[in-house]
């Protein structure tokens, strides 16, 4: 397999090597599945890195082959956790590489873009100046559920459009891009790209996308992926709420002022408040996504934003 020759004066063959990313926790028969549509895609240089949360899944392992690439975590260290590790090893031997972030509970449209791979690569060398890409996705129906992602500073709103806009190009600009299809170009990067590890689960990929926003990012809908909603997280319910909560604070604290932080924190205290008479145990779950929050956050003053 081709690898770079370094971060000055990427080879050709470097960028016909296209990464495949996906952190399993208990979604063995996801990843098979994923594994299945990239196998019919028409791009012979490519490679799947499964990063694996669930240490005593014992299906991931056998999935091995010469173009699957199993990294153990030796724990759940979430979705941003995971991916760090994958995406380390990947920088590590080949630091201009293309890496695809693909969620297990996703899938390419093989029927639509059987050659969604190479579309992938001939896009980044169309627009190597992008440092991350995301994809369009669709639900299973063939709706849009991500077109590109919003933020507002001004009052804490985060969140995902699902039309393409009208006047757009070959892509368009966006605030952020969602893990769930995620395209990184490793030469843009003065460093290994990494995910802050106090994200769990949900929003890491918002403050992914902030940060390294500089550097150069748009949506296309040249590529195309099929999301199946939910079909992880969904399992627990009451936990997808407390991560929720909790990363929507971190993300707010993160990137907005006080006022907005407070303001937000208010209202979700208030939907809880709500919720006790008619759904007493998803209150619970937003309360403790709060409390768990302020346990592990520092104080105010040590945020740049304030």
């Amino acid at each position: 397999m081709a690898r770079g020759v370094g971060r000055v004066g990427c080879s050709f063959s470097s960028l016909n090597v296209l990464y495949l990313l996906t952190v399993n926790y208990q979604s063995a028969d996801l990843i098979q599945r994923l594994l299945r549509s990239l196998a019919t895609t028409a791009w012979p240089d490519w490679e799947c890195v499964i990063v694996n949360n669930s240490p005593t899944d014992q299906a991931i392992p056998l999935l091995a082959s010469t173009t699957v690439k199993v990294l153990e975590a030796g724990a759940n260290l979430g979705f941003g956790g995971g991916c760090n590790i994958g995406l380390q090893w990947i920088y590590d031997r080949d630091p201009n590489a293309i890496v695809w972030l693909l969620n297990p509970d996703t899938v390419l449209p093989t029927d639509l873009q059987p050659d969604a791979l190479s579309r992938a690569v001939a896009f980044c060398q169309e627009y190597p100046q992008l440092a991350i890409v995301g994809t369009c996705v669709d639900d299973p129906n063939g709706m849009g559920w991500f077109r590109g992602g919003k933020f507002n500073p001004a009052d804490g709103d985060i969140s995902v459009q699902c039309v393409r806009p009208t006047a757009a190009g070959d892509y368009w600009e966006t605030a952020w891009v969602t893990g769930c299809s995620m395209i990184l170009q490793l030469q843009n990067f003065p460093a290994c790209p990494q995910f802050d590890p106090a994200y769990f689960l949900y929003y890491e990929d918002f403050d992914f996308c902030r940060r390294y926003a500089a550097l150069g990012m748009g949506v296309t809908d040249r590529i195309r992926v099929i999301h199946y909603p939910s079909s992880i997280t969904d399992r627990n319910l009451d936990l997808k709420v407390q991560h929720t909560v909790y990363s929507y604070l971190l993300a707010l604290r993160r990137h907005t002022r006080w006022p907005v932080f407070s303001y937000r924190l208010g209202r979700i205290l208030g939907h809880a408040l709500r919720q006790s008479g008619r759904d007493p145990q998803k209150a619970i779950a937003i309360i403790k996504g709060v409390l768990k929050y302020l346990v592990r956050q520092p104080p105010r003053d040590s945020s740049p934003h304030s």
